[in-house]
């Protein structure tokens, strides 16, 4: 069985769970291949698709092997309310999900993940160590989540939660090109997230986007957990140039912060609890 720890990971025996692994530790063996029209020459392992949910603003990201006869999937971000279509959506394409995984702990709304996990046997639910919360792996700075021979980097991207994370593509010749950054509330597009709830910190996000994400290809590919202005996906380059908070300096991004004078969010009092059990704290009332 899949071990996560402070030290390396270490894979079991089994025979058709990809692994999660430290960047110099270890792989499954099972690596396979994965297609895409969608990304330049080196991706066409990849089937990319970004899905979205009305009420809360929330894209959730659906990533998948195709070329591998069992074309392992994962999700991130889904929505409690929107697991019967993106369950469909699997289903339709033929794939097989593996994992359901979150960049932090939402406040705006109830993960899909645990939920997810009932209606599928075998999904592995993913969150940040950091985050405290419940999920069946716990993932730190620099793990690598394989599907297939391709597989998501962590990036530890604290600040709007101290659990927050960003998982970017791989940065190899047989990954996709250009790379691809899933942000979650760290940075959105022409944005970024709230620091005033869940030990958020505007220093620390500050910190967080200059030294994980603007570090990446100015022409990796940023999809936010988020939007609310229509936009569906940016650039590092075009958020190094026109974030209208980042771009400053780190004093003045904390002055931005401090006096957005934001209201209470709606939904933090029910999604949070929630989303720290995988979003099942009302089956777990009931003993589910």
């Amino acid at each position: 069985m899949l071990r996560l720890s402070l030290a390396p990971l270490r894979v079991g025996s089994f025979s058709s769970t990809p692994a999660i692994a430290k960047a110099r530790g270890f792989r499954s063996h099972r690596m396979v291949k994965c297609y895409s029209t969608s990304f330049g020459q080196s991706s066409k392992k990849l089937l990319f698709r970004q899905l979205f949910e009305q009420e809360s603003s929330t894209y959730t990201y659906l990533l998948a092997d195709v070329s591998h006869p069992d074309k392992p999937a994962l999700l991130i971000d889904p929505v409690d309310k929107k697991v019967e279509r993106d369950l469909s959506l699997v289903k339709e394409l033929g794939l097989k999900l593996i994992y359901a995984m979150n960049t932090h702990v939402h406040a705006d709304h109830v993960t899909g993940t645990g939920l997810i996990k009932t209606k599928v046997p075998g999904v592995k639910s993913i969150i940040s160590k950091m985050s405290k919360s419940k999920a069946d792996l716990l993932v730190e700075n620099g793990d690598k989540i394989y599907f297939g021979d391709l597989y998501l980097e962590v990036r530890a991207t604290p600040g709007h939660t101290i659990g927050c994370v960003t998982y970017v593509t791989g940065d190899a010749p047989d990954q996709p090109e250009p790379r691809m950054a899933f942000t979650g509330d760290a940075l959105l597009i022409r944005g970024c997230g709230r620091t005033d709830f869940q030990g958020g910190c505007s220093h620390q996000l500050y910190n967080s986007v200059h030294s994980q994400i603007f570090t990446l290809p100015k022409d990796t590919l940023i999809y936010p957990a988020h939007d609310y202005k229509g936009f569906t996906v940016s650039t590092v380059g075009e958020e190094m140039l026109y974030n209208p908070r980042l771009t400053k300096d780190k004093e003045t991004f904390k002055d931005i912060m401090e006096n957005l004078n934001l209201s209470y969010p709606k939904m933090i009092d029910l999604a949070v609890p929630a989303n720290m059990v995988c979003g099942l704290q009302d089956l777990s009332a009931k003993g589910a």
